[in-house]
């Protein structure tokens, strides 16, 4: 029985009313904070709300476990992660359970996301023992080397959407490299974006005072950012945001992560398969309600199949069931909140105002925000120049390729790119045209996996990038060492 079940049983999960920092405590001044299911309306949950102050407290806890945290083996601190991963891999539902009311995920996106955290902590328990350094040459006869140390502190700053892997990438990494964590999870997602990712921790054996998790708002995200003993920010959200953020953080010279929106192009070839074009399209789009940083906020289709491809997306957008994601049947539930719904709907109203027409979609009853396909976007329409975060496909036709890679390249966004044709060799060398962090061919807009690099560039992100010896780089920090047998003589 896990620690959820079994203090579930009685009184409630262990969290209940909690924060983390290192052991569970009720939060002394800011009380408790409700988490709403937005299919329902219900609350689900109730948490402990930090303050500003409790992130000083956090810090300086934080910074006494480092050392010791450290200074143990890399076998040490991958047995953590070995743990942790056997331990979710054996008990999905210990995050599952909460992610669908708690971000509105259905259940195959729920499921779909704890493989991507066993995938993580897998990949973290890896990380410890990667080579964290190299020998130099020397123009002195001694020996010359260069080795990562840790940075001491990492604050993160999570988002909803994907609430549990958008912490924890940040999260495993920045631990398995040496590192204390302080979490701030978005106080609409603080379950399965922080608390419930703490109990697994805790329950794999992870040293008390290592990872905190302070759920609260934008004031508790401002004191980590401002902590002077924080040297690192990891931040995944939108690109206004994280102008903020390293605008706030820049005078501290803090080393900053910033993973941040996308308006991501699906480009369909003239020789692509339509009917596989659309699949992938729909998938790109309607995924999460839209709700991917990664989501496919374009769909670039040449004149002479744009038509067909958009009454194929249509086609499977009108399919697609939306509702409570507590129901199976149901692949896409709601979006997170009413002002997220208004503002998709406004992007679509806008945007049909300006010209567009609307093939699908376009509705929604409380939450729920039906798969939408807009054909003749212009370019000057919110649809097109915007990022949505919202269930809707836009489709612009092109004429030529080389007015697809303009189209593409002049967005301020850089964050993930598909290209869909027949042939993938020329595809590849079209790769190099495109302005982008990752590039993916025959396949959709949405792809992460924990041993690959991902970040954005231009608006999309900058920093340092997620995922395999890539995350060494982020979180940690480049040391010069060098040895000689004999004290160095000089002239003085």
């Amino acid at each position: 029985m896990t620690s959820t079940d079994s203090a579930s049983s009685v009184s409630g999960p262990i969290w209940s009313a909690k924060i983390f920092d290192g052991s569970w405590r009720t939060a002394a001044a800011g009380g408790t904070l409700d988490v709403t299911a937005p299919a329902t309306g219900e609350v689900v949950a109730t948490v402990g709300a930090a303050t500003a102050g409790d992130v000083g407290t956090s810090v300086a806890t934080a910074r006494a476990a480092q050392r010791a945290w450290a200074r143990r083996s890399y076998a040490e601190r991958a047995q953590v992660f070995i743990k942790a991963s056997a331990l979710l891999a054996a008990d999905p539902d210990r995050i599952v359970r909460w992610l669908v009311p708690e971000s509105g995920s259905g259940q195959g996106k729920a499921q779909f996301e704890v493989g991507l955290l066993v995938a993580e902590l897998n990949e973290a328990a890896a990380l410890t023992s990667e080579p964290y350094g190299e020998l130099l040459r020397s123009s002195k006869p001694r020996l010359s080397a260069v080795r990562r140390v840790p940075l001491g502190v990492v604050g993160v700053i999570s988002p909803f959407n994907f609430p549990a892997i958008l912490a924890l990438r940040s999260v495993a990494p920045a631990l398995a490299a040496g590192n204390a964590v302080i979490l701030k999870p978005d106080p609409r997602t603080p379950v399965s974006g922080g608390l419930a990712l703490a109990e697994l921790f805790a329950d794999a054996g992870l040293p008390e005072g290592l990872l905190h998790v302070l759920p609260g708002g934008a004031d508790v995200g401002e004191a980590l950012v401002a902590h002077p003993d924080v040297p690192c920010i990891s931040f995944t959200g939108s690109t206004p945001a994280g102008r903020a953020i390293g605008t706030a953080a820049a005078p501290l010279l803090k080393k900053v992560h910033l993973e941040l929106g996308g308006n991501n192009a699906l480009l369909v070839l003239p020789d692509a398969d339509l009917e596989a074009a659309a699949s992938a399209g729909a998938w790109g789009s309607f995924l999460h309600q839209g709700q991917i940083c990664m989501a496919t906020g374009r769909h670039l289709v040449h004149a002479s199949q744009a038509a067909g491809y958009a009454a194929l997306l249509a086609e499977k957008a009108n399919s697609i069931p939306v509702g409570d994601p507590t129901d199976p049947a149901n692949p896409l539930g709601p979006v997170i909140d009413e002002r997220q719904r208004d503002r998709i709907h406004s992007i679509v109203t806008r945007s049909v105002e300006q010209g567009a027409e609307l093939a699908a979609g376009g509705t929604y009853e409380g939450l729920f925000y039906r798969p939408t396909v807009l054909t003749g976007v212009p370019p000057a329409s919110p649809a097109f120049a915007e990022e949505v975060f919202g269930p809707v496909a836009p489709v612009v036709a092109y004429e030529t390729v080389d007015e697809a890679i303009d189209i593409i390249n002049a967005s301020e966004h850089g964050l993930s790119v598909s290209i869909l044709t027949g042939n993938h060799f020329a595809a590849w060398e079209l790769a190099d045209r495109i302005e982008s962090g990752a590039v993916h061919i025959n396949d959709q807009t949405v792809d992460d996996e924990a041993v690959a690099p991902f970040g954005g560039t231009k608006a999309s992100g900058t920093g340092g990038r997620f995922g395999g010896k890539a995350s060494l780089d982020t979180f940690s920090e480049v040391q010069w060492i060098t040895a000689q047998a004999h004290i160095e003589r000089y002239p003085f």
